[in-house]
C-alpha cells in the first residue's frame, strides 16, 4: 500500500511539472485532480453544422478541451484503475462512452503501472483518429452538449473498480451547466478557437515589416486579410501621419502593393479616441464625396451633405433648412430657368476660391479634401477671366496692363513704349499728342 501511495505522489508531481496550471489542477486534499486535454488538429480542420439545407462550416485550429476528472484509489496503480469522468462539449454521449472504455482498456494493458500520462497522450494525439474524425467535425443538429452531466449519469457511465474508494464526481460547475443548443455550441467553439489563436500569436516572435525588428506578437498587430504583421509603434506612427494629413484612404497595409488594411477597431486602439474621431469623420466624408447622389449645402456656414432626388431640381438642406437649386447652387427659383448661369458660376467659383484664401486652416483642409487640385485650376481660370475683362496687351511687348485712371494715352512700364488704350495703336512722340485730340482714334470717337 505504501508503494502505491509513493507511485501516486510521483505521478502527480510529474504531471504538475509537465502541464501548465491551466491544464492540470490537483486537489491537494486527496489524490485527485482535473486535466484539460486539447486534442491536436490536422491542418485544414473544420467544424460544420448542417440545419436543413443550410451548411455552416468554419476552419479552426483549436477545439475546447476534454475534461478528465480523476481520483486515485489507495490500491492504484497495483490493483485498481483511477476512478474518472470524461466530459466534452463537442462529442456525443456515444463517442465519450467509447473513449472511456478505451481508457479502461489502456489501464488493463499496463499490468498495474501508472496510466494518467498515457491517457492524456492518447486523448491528445489519437482520440480523433480513434473516433474516425479526420478533417471535419460534424456537429449533430439535435445533439446536446455533454457538459450538463449530473451525478447519476456520471455514476452510471464512469469507469469504476469494484473495490476502489469513492469515485471523484465532476465539479459542481460542470454539474450545474445546462445543455447547449447546436448554435450555441458552434459559437462556443469559434470563440475558443479565436482566443487560443490570439494567445499563440501573443507569445510568438515576428519581424516587423517596417522596422524589421523582432517583436513578440503581444507588441504587434496582424492585418487582415493579407496577414502582414507590424509592431504597434510603427503601425501607430504610419496611421497617425495618414490621418493627420487627411489621407484616410492611405490607412492601409504599409507593405507595398498590398490591399490589406487595419480594421476600425485596430485603428482606434492604435491612434486613440481623438485621432480616430477625425479618421471616422473623414472616412465618412470621403465616402459621401464618391457618391453621385450626394452634394453639399452651398452655404459656407453649413456645408452639410445632402441627398439629391432624381425627380426634382430642388434640394433642401436638413441641417440649416436652406432650399437651393442643384444647377446654380443658389436659392431655389422654382421652374424658371437659371438666369445668368455663367455669371453665377463665376461668382460661385470666385466665392469658393475666396473661401479657401481667407478660411481657417481647418476650412482649407476641408476644401482641399473635397476639391483637391481643382482649387488651383479655379483660381487660374478666374484670374484669366479677370485679366481678359480688365486689362489690355501692350502692342509692342504684349505684356498685360491694367488701366486704373488717367487718360487713354498709355505707357508700358515693361518696354517703355506708348500706345492707345482705346484702339491699341502704337504711338510715337510725333503722333502721340495729336492721336486723341484730333479724333484719329476710332474707338475714342465712339
Amino acid at each position: 500500500m505504501t508503494e502505491d501511495l509513493e507511485e501516486q505522489e510521483d505521478e502527480l508531481l510529474a504531471l504538475q511539472s509537465i502541464f501548465d496550471a491551466d491544464e492540470f489542477v490537483r486537489d491537494e486534499s486527496k489524490s485527485a485532480g482535473e486535466i484539460r486535454v486539447c486534442v491536436e488538429l490536422p491542418v485544414g480542420f473544420s467544424v460544420a453544422l448542417r440545419e436543413g439545407e443550410s451548411l455552416r462550416q468554419y476552419d479552426v485550429s483549436f477545439l475546447p478541451p476534454l475534461l478528465l476528472n480523476f481520483g486515485l484509489p489507495e490500491d492504484y496503480p497495483s490493483s485498481s484503475p483511477p476512478s474518472f469522468s470524461l466530459t466534452c462539449s463537442w462529442l456525443t454521449h456515444t463517442q465519450l462512452a467509447a473513449l472511456r472504455a478505451h481508457l479502461a482498456d489502456l489501464y488493463e494493458a499496463t499490468g498495474g503501472a501508472v496510466v494518467l500520462f498515457s491517457w492524456v497522450q492518447f486523448l491528445r494525439e489519437d482520440a480523433l483518429r480513434f473516433l474516425n474524425i479526420h478533417s471535419k467535425l460534424d456537429l449533430p443538429p439535435d445533439e446536446r452538449s455533454t457538459l450538463h452531466y449530473n451525478q447519476d449519469q456520471h455514476d452510471a457511465e464512469s469507469s469504476e473498480p469494484k473495490n476502489n474508494s469513492e469515485a471523484l464526481s465532476p465539479e459542481p460547475a460542470l454539474q450545474n451547466q445546462t445543455a447547449q443548443t447546436p448554435d450555441t455550441l458552434l459559437s462556443h467553439i469559434l470563440i475558443y478557437d479565436a482566443a487560443q489563436k490570439h494567445k499563440v500569436f501573443a507569445t510568438t516572435f515576428f519581424d516587423c515589416g517596417v522596422c524589421f525588428m523582432g517583436r513578440l506578437g503581444s507588441e504587434c498587430v496582424k492585418l487582415s486579410p493579407c496577414g502582414h504583421v507590424f509592431c504597434r509603434a510603427c503601425l501607430c506612427e504610419f496611421c497617425t501621419v495618414q490621418i493627420t494629413e487627411g489621407n484616410v484612404r492611405g490607412v492601409t497595409c504599409p507593405q507595398a502593393d498590398c490591399a490589406g488594411a487595419p480594421t476600425p477597431a485596430q485603428v482606434q486602439s492604435l491612434v486613440g479616441e481623438k485621432l480616430f474621431s477625425r479618421y471616422d469623420r473623414l472616412l465618412l466624408q470621403n465616402t459621401l464625396d464618391s457618391m453621385s447622389d450626394v452634394m453639399y449645402c452651398p452655404r459656407t456656414s453649413c456645408g452639410s451633405a445632402v441627398i439629391l432626388e432624381k425627380s426634382s431640381n430642388a434640394v433642401l438642406c436638413s441641417e440649416c433648412g436652406f432650399a437651393f437649386c442643384v444647377t446654380c447652387k443658389r436659392t431655389y427659383h422654382g421652374l424658371e430657368e437659371c438666369e445668368t448661369k455663367k455669371k453665377h458660376a463665376r461668382d460661385g467659383l470666385s466665392a469658393l476660391v475666396n473661401d479657401y484664401k481667407h478660411g481657417s486652416k481647418e476650412r482649407k483642409r476641408l476644401l482641399v479634401s473635397r476639391y483637391g487640385n481643382m482649387l488651383v485650376t479655379l483660381e487660374s481660370n478666374l484670374n484669366d477671366t479677370w485679366l481678359a475683362n480688365n486689362s489690355r496687351c501692350c502692342p509692342h511687348c504684349f505684356s498685360r496692363i491694367e488701366k486704373n485712371g488717367g487718360c487713354d494715352h498709355m505707357l508700358c512700364t515693361q518696354c517703355g513704349h506708348f500706345f492707345s488704350w482705346c484702339c491699341a495703336l502704337r504711338l510715337t512722340t510725333k503722333n502721340g499728342k495729336t492721336h486723341l485730340q484730333e479724333h484719329v482714334c476710332e474707338n475714342h470717337r465712339k
